[in-house]
This record gives structure tokens, C-alpha cells and sequence, in this order.
């Protein structure tokens, strides 16, 4: 994979992750009981809008893809 979707990953993760952080009242309300999740909000839509960016219309492939070369940036893909 070249450095080019790597740095899209990481600009999409940060600017995500400043977005839900300036403005709380967008990130869906969590229970304060029950199971933590595995991943963050900011992963999930870093990670949704790199498969509509990059063309991937089938959830199975553009896991198999993540996987395969972004699994140094994303540690957890459901």
C-alpha cells in the first residue's frame, strides 16, 4: 500500500477524532454500564469513508482490504 492511503487514514482519523471531540453532542450517546467497545467512533468513520473514497461497495472486500494493508493503522476491524 502506498504512504498516500496511509496518510488519508490518518488525516481522516484525526480530523474525525477533533470534529467528535469539539462537538460531543455528534457522537451517539454511550451507556455507562454494559461492553466497551473496540473500536472508536473516530475508527469507524475514518475506516467508512476511506471504503466510500476508495470505491469499495461490497463490506467483505473492503474488509479483506483493510486487513490485508491497514491493519498497522487500525488494530481492531470488526
Amino acid at each position: 500500500m502506498t504512504n498516500d492511503v496511509d496518510t488519508l487514514a490518518t488525516a481522516l482519523y484525526a480530523s474525525t477524532d477533533d470534529m467528535l471531540k469539539e462537538y460531543p453532542d455528534l457522537a451517539p450517546c454511550r451507556p455507562s454500564v454494559g461492553i466497551t467497545p473496540r473500536l472508536s467512533d473516530a475508527e469507524l468513520v475514518a475506516l467508512a469513508t476511506m471504503q466510500a473514497i476508495l470505491g469499495y461497495t461490497s463490506e467483505a472486500k473492503w474488509l479483506r482490504h483493510a486487513r490485508a494493508h491497514l491493519r498497522h493503522l487500525f488494530p481492531y476491524l470488526p
